[in-house]
């Protein structure tokens, strides 16, 4: 395996892209909770139809296809470790997207989450 400073940048970019991925779908799924009736059949296939329900399902798919490729390339222990980013970005996206607000508790947990990554990965 290489070291992680020969990693290509298409690599990079699935190592980060995503856990942004997911943190999209979460906003996705979020939006599409709003307009959810109640448990029962007639409920889910409403969901199943929902617009934002299936794009947060085609994000989340995309994103585990690129996740594959990620995965064939990088050691599971430093990739997984990228998903601490989702931490970092659904707060980000929440706020962006739904209006919720971001804390200086959350700021500082990312921080941290950052710099466990840095410690795992150097």
């Amino acid at each position: 395996m290489n070291g992680a400073g020969s990693y290509s940048p298409a690599l990079w970019l699935g190592l980060t892209g995503t856990p942004l991925m997911i943190a999209m779908g979460q906003v996705l799924f979020k939006l599409s909770s709003r307009t959810t009736g109640e448990f029962g059949v007639a409920g889910i296939v409403a969901l199943l139809l929902n617009p934002l329900m299936i794009s947060a399902l085609a994000v989340y798919g995309i994103g585990t296809l690129v996740w594959i490729f990620v995965l064939k390339s990088v050691p599971l222990t430093m990739a997984y470790s990228f998903m601490a980013l989702t931490f970092c970005f659904v707060p980000l996206l929440a706020s962006i997207f739904l209006g919720e607000t971001l804390t200086l508790r959350t700021a500082i947990g990312a921080l941290l989450l950052i710099g466990g990554m840095i410690v795992i990965n150097s």
